[in-house]
């Protein structure tokens, strides 16, 4: 029976009522073609979230299909909650990075909240008990009262979820520009460990077993998320605000624990999130993958409000819930166990062997579809592709020098960039010490979380400059892997392999799609050459504000394993005395740089920096190699700034080191430029011979203690500054420019 306020199938069709909820003129007919009739309300909505870009990828599965999935350690690639990788001793280190964009740029307290809520039980689904939070944030630049408001309450949203819920956010990343202005990046993502034999999956296996609702109840919140997280961002867009979940970290933490429990009972069959979609989703996709169909009564549904119908049931987005399938007559020790939890653990449904989607609700049968059309099914375009006039443009400028007058007072410019400043303000709200296994804390190039029992321990980071996936989105792709390799490398592990979240504009638009081709074939060869499977990941389209698309920011989610404690390294100067070196060469890059936008008013153009992914291996390798044995005291990426901030960014944790340094050819190019695959490394003067046997390094200078930074080309000082000047700069930056008035 339809409700009176649901439209019946001849008004949906006459009056195409589906184009609201995002189905096409020719989706609807597709799935007449399937039904072999009209479908109703509540099966229009179902299908209008499972083909949404969020849920089917439909825009960008031909694209996906490049990545190199599968390596030796893989235990789980994409298709689940969360990829799963082997660390060896029967252990696994579970991880995938999501987004929460359009949520947050509506509501960004409770959007980035979620966005947290989401990405853990896409972790503890899969078996595995979360152990770390990272995320990757775009924000514009800090100087309107908008995005001031956006930022504070993004990163206060993730601070209130992770503190409350006991999960330690230990490290991120943060960019500001222009373009992302109307349309903040929220990335968040989640890493967890697991015993091999307790890897659970989400599919809905067994005729007969029963299907079972636990978490909490279902309200109105988030119905349609998915499909709204599948347009374009419009004034007209905070008319989605319903569309924004609300978050219960202390409900969480209850249905963490209970499932981690229920993981042990031989009574569980299958579990997965209800997350983009809700129950539409998990319940479709769970029964797909196992070749089976589901059958549902939502009467039977835990209700918050009164008066629910199937198809907000079905499309909401309700937070804390998850659905699992288990054995036929074991339903009373699940409940037990929820109820000890004082959550409650409802029979909705059972298994069945048809592939049919059937759902009843108050004694009628509110839909009934093939399960596959609704999981597997959605159509899939091969979008048009055209190289945006930019490109060609850029690629014919030559590499142009960035004129500095003087070289302290650029530096001290460069550190007070939001971009290059200290985070310090942002994760000091983040609770990462919490379950006392964060060995190295944010503010390194990755954050190290050891594992109790054991000599090992987990680096993790997540990285994207999307400057130079715009200039030139192959090469930013590559350089996207390289630079999380890059900083897992100077962590003392080993790069295991990644989870991507790929932000970009409407792929309806050739020069967009363009990009995401681009910046795919990038990815995968830089993940083919570091042998750095992608194990799952997210796609985040339709970033776009009234027309105007962000930057492509393809963010790289990677994890790799520290082998033995003594290995973990830090970037900062160790000790009076030790050498200091620099891996690799440096020519004038200066295409997307942070030099490039601080002297040309915010303007990027110009060739992104050159990347030989062949190349970075070796060095990788190299010093990996020598962190191993034991002769490298820090170690730091090359990254924003170049050689100058990271000499900066290197004395920064000690008052009183400073550091002599000796520089060559040109002078802007030597200091600023953003030349791809180098490393600042120190060594003890006694480990000098062993370290340049096993790593090609320039010998630059020395640690001393004069609390100074001294730069001199050909024997004359180009720099002198005191660190504390240059540490005032960089800690200062973002909290003035919060306090500052627009």
């Amino acid at each position: 029976m339809l409700l009176k306020h649901e439209p019946n199938p001849q008004q949906i069709k006459t009056e195409k009522l589906y184009q609201q909820m995002g189905l096409s003129d020719e989706e609807f007919t597709m799935v007449e073609n399937i039904l072999g009739r009209t479908p109703n309300w509540t099966e229009t909505g179902l299908f209008s979230v499972m083909w949404s870009e969020h849920c089917s990828y439909k825009n960008s599965k031909p694209v996906l299909k490049k990545f190199p999935t599968s390596g030796e350690k893989v235990l789980q690639g994409p298709g689940e909650g969360a990829g799963i990788v082997d660390i060896g001793d029967g252990q696994a280190v579970v991880f995938k990075i999501e987004s929460h964009n359009h949520p947050s740029a509506i509501e960004p307290y409770q959007g980035a909240a979620t966005g947290v809520g989401g990405i853990i039980r896409d972790i503890f689904s899969m078996g595995a008990r979360p152990i770390a939070l990272l995320n990757s944030l775009r924000f514009g630049e800090l100087d309107s009262a908008r995005v001031k408001y956006l930022f504070k309450e993004v990163v206060a949203g993730i601070a209130g979820y992770g503190n409350c819920i006991g999960i330690p956010t230990v490290g991120g990343e943060v960019q500001f520009e222009a373009c992302y202005e109307g349309n903040p990046l929220v990335n968040a993502m989640c890493v967890g460990l697991i015993n091999h034999e307790d890897i659970k999956k989400g599919q809905a296996h067994g005729l007969g077993n029963t299907v079972m609702y636990v978490g909490a109840k279902t309200g109105r919140d988030g119905i349609h998320g998915a499909t709204f997280a599948s347009e374009e961002l419009t004034e007209q867009s905070d008319e989605n605000r319903p569309a924004v979940q609300v978050g219960d970290p202390f409900m969480e933490k209850l249905l963490l624990e209970a499932c981690l429990e229920l993981i042990q009972s031989d009574a569980l069959v299958g579990i997965q999130d209800m997350g983009a979609a809700g129950l539409a989703s998990s319940s479709s996709e769970m029964a797909s993958k196992a070749g089976m169909g589901i059958e549902m009564n939502l009467d039977l549904v835990p209700q918050r409000e009164t008066g629910m119908t199937a198809y907000e049931m079905m499309l909401s987005e309700s937070q804390e819930r998850m659905l699992i399938v288990v054995k036929k007559g074991r339903e009373q020790e699940i409940v037990d166990l929820f109820k000890k939890y004082d959550l409650e653990a409802v029979a909705i449904g059972k298994v069945t062997d048809d592939k049919q989607f059937r759902l009843f609700h108050q004694g009628e049968v509110v839909a009934d579809i093939p399960v596959d059309a609704l999981a597997e099914d959605a159509p899939v375009y091969h979008k048009p592709s055209k190289e945006p006039a930019y490109f060609a443009e850029y690629q014919a400028m030559e590499n142009e020098i960035p004129a500095v007058n003087d070289v302290k007072e650029t530096l001290v410019q460069l550190l007070s960039q939001p971009t290059i400043a200290s985070k310090e303000w942002i994760y000091e709200q983040y609770d990462h010490m919490v379950r006392t296994n964060t060995v190295v804390a944010p503010g390194s190039d990755a954050a190290v979380v050891r594992i109790r029992g054991t000599r090992k321990s987990l680096a993790m980071t997540t990285d994207c400059n999307s400057r130079f996936v715009y200039l030139d989105p192959e090469t930013g792709g590559k350089i996207a892997v390289a630079e999380a390799a890059r900083n897992i490398i100077c962590s003392g592990a080993e790069p295991l392999a990644i989870t991507d979240n790929l932000n970009f504009g409407n792929p309806e638009k050739p020069e967009v799609f363009w990009q995401i081709e681009k910046s795919a074939d990038g990815i995968s060869e830089a993940c083919r050459v570091l042998e750095t499977p992608v194990i799952g990941g997210n796609v985040s389209l339709y970033n776009e504000t009234s027309g105007t698309a962000i930057y492509p920011t393809p963010v790289i989610g990677m994890v790799g394993l520290v082998t033995d404690l003594d290995h973990i390294t830090t970037q900062e100067f160790k000790n009076n005395g030790d050498l200091i070196y620099l891996v690799g060469e440096t020519s004038p890059e200066f295409g997307g740089s942070e030099l490039q936008k601080l002297v040309n008013s915010g303007r990027v153009f110009g060739k992104a920096p050159e990347l030989n992914i062949n190349l970075e291996k070796a060095r990788q390798e190299q010093v990996l190699a020598a962190i191993r044995a034991g002769v490298i005291q820090s170690a730091h990426d090359l990254s924003e700034g170049g050689l100058s901030v990271a000499l900066a960014e290197s004395l920064f944790s000690s008052k009183k080191l400073g550091a002599k340094v000796n520089i060559s050819g040109d002078l802007v190019t030597a200091l600023f430029s953003e030349t791809q695959s180098r490393f600042l490394l120190s060594v003890k003067k006694e480990d000098q011979g062993k370290f340049e046997s096993l790593v090609e390094a320039q010998l630059i200078g020395e640690v001393n203690q004069t609390g100074s930074l001294q730069v001199s080309a050909e024997g004359e000082i180009v720099l002198e500054v005191e660190v504390a000047e240059l540490h005032a700069a960089w800690k200062g930056a973002i909290p003035c420019l919060l306090k500052s008035r627009d």
